[in-house]
């Protein structure tokens, strides 16, 4: 399988002294999902952010090692870190639609960008509404105020507009925890059509989420990777004491 994304030696430390990450080592393939998993304070949010340079607005006194994706190191100071932006895209847990129309939300980075095309505008919000499954419960209102739609509608919304913007990566930063069942089983069920296109990486709220969606799956505890396999393999012959620890629930 093609490699998108290789991590080589990945160190972070924050100002206050704290060290965050520490000799990360992964090799994350295209079209597929990957998931980080580990107990709170383990890395996988400032891992996520290191992948696309959000870091570069916390406090963070040195980096160390490499990220490539596809064979460019995205930490080199030369990097065009907006466009990284666009390439991997970024869903938090928490929705933040813009104070702006259904339409306009998705719209809005494609106009920034320069576009200008109605036609254009048009189809990318559609194709970004299909992608996320939203498509058939917003068409009808595009116009109505983002803030209307239900939670889970909104993070369906967030997901879009990350998708409008033809991403080659998307990072989900625990995306369903504030949803109720159904609005979880909706953007599991878009994951698995869109890594056909896209490479994901998802740090969920729980490792039931993990085993249901991810092929492959990351251990992080205090800042390291304690295992990296398969999904069925972590979940059925992990080789760390630890991984098994953990997603038999002896801590985390």
């Amino acid at each position: 399988m093609k490699e998108k994304i290789i991590v080589e030696n990945l160190g972070l430390k924050y100002s206050d002294g704290t060290e965050s990450l520490f000799g990360i080592n992964l090799r994350i393939q295209a079209n597929k999902i990957t998931a980080l998993i580990g107990p709170a304070g383990g890395g996988k949010s400032t891992f996520l952010r290191t992948l696309n340079r959000l870091n570069d607005l916390a406090d963070v006194a040195e980096v160390s090692g490499k990220v490539l994706i596809d064979g460019v190191d995205v930490l080199d100071p030369e990097t065009d870190v907006i466009a990284l932006r666009r390439k991997v895209g970024i869903v938090f847990s928490r929705p933040l639609p813009l104070p702006l129309s259904i339409y306009k939300n998705i719209s809005y980075g494609l106009e920034v960008a320069g576009e200008k095309k109605r036609e254009v505008l048009d189809e990318a919000v559609e194709r970004a509404l299909h992608l996320a499954q939203l498509w058939e419960e917003v068409n009808d209102r595009l116009d109505d105020p983002a803030a209307a739609l239900s939670g889970g509608q909104q993070q369906r919304l967030c997901l879009a507009r990350t998708l409008a913007l033809k991403p080659e990566i998307i990072l989900l930063d625990e995306p369903t925890s504030a949803l109720d069942p159904i609005s979880t089983l909706k953007i599991e069920d878009s994951l698995d059509e869109l890594k056909k296109e896209y490479t994901i990486i998802i740090a969920p709220h729980n490792t039931q989420q993990a085993a249901r969606v991810a092929d492959m799956v990351a251990f992080f505890l205090q800042g390291e990777v304690i295992e990296y396999d398969t999904a069925a393999k972590i979940y059925t012959k992990p080789q760390d004491s630890r991984t098994q620890d953990y997603i038999t629930g002896k801590f985390g």
